[in-house]
């Protein structure tokens, strides 16, 4: 173990990093004091919890809570299941509130679907592997961006898109692709 001195010429996260990796050595949690160096890291705290604990450590989960990322990881493999303590964090990240809604939720979350329906990746993720099936409230946000139109025609209506078609139509490679891919004649409307 290095000395205080030591410890204290490290940045939080060396700090935190190099306390986790002497407790996987020993095998075992460490003194209060050093594990409150842990808690500067929301990346350590996972570790930690998951790696030493091996489950909740509660009184270092409000440090997790400032990142969406450590936030699904934390619920994904410590808790395995929802955090509702954190949800109100993390549904305003659209990846993330995706994220946990497919694999944590394990379906719709009405509460995050006014987060990720503002960007028409996620709101076309999530409607494919958590609706499974149209999303008509996003519908206005996919058509901004042709990628997404083709991709949702085809993988979440499994049809052709009509009232998209004058949005896709702005970008010559995916129209070319979109009416490849219906047998649309590309002069036809």
């Amino acid at each position: 173990m290095k000395s205080v001195d030591e410890l204290l010429q490290m940045d939080e996260d060396e700090r935190a990093e190099h306390l986790y990796n002497e407790a996987l050595n020993f095998g075992e949690r460490l003194n209060p004091i050093y594990e409150e160096i842990i808690k500067t890291s929301p990346k350590y705290v996972y570790y930690y919890a998951k790696d030493i604990i091996g489950g909740r450590w509660k009184e270092a989960e409000l440090y997790i809570m400032k990142d969406p990322y450590w936030i699904y990881k934390y619920a994904k493999d410590v808790i395995k299941n929802r955090w509702r303590k954190a949800e109100e964090i993390i549904k305003r990240d659209p990846y993330w509130a995706y994220e946990y809604a497919k694999d944590i939720i394990g379906g719709r979350w009405k509460e995050a679907e006014p987060y990720i329906i503002k960007h028409p990746g996620w709101a076309y993720n999530y409607a494919l592997n958590v609706i499974k099936g149209r999303w008509k409230e996003s519908e206005e946000v996919i058509k901004k961006d042709s990628w997404y139109i083709y991709w949702y025609a085809k993988n979440v209506i499994k049809g052709r898109w009509k009232e998209a078609e004058e949005y896709i139509k702005k970008n010559k490679f995916w129209w070319k692709e979109y009416c490849n891919h219906f047998e649309i004649k590309r002069d036809s409307k």
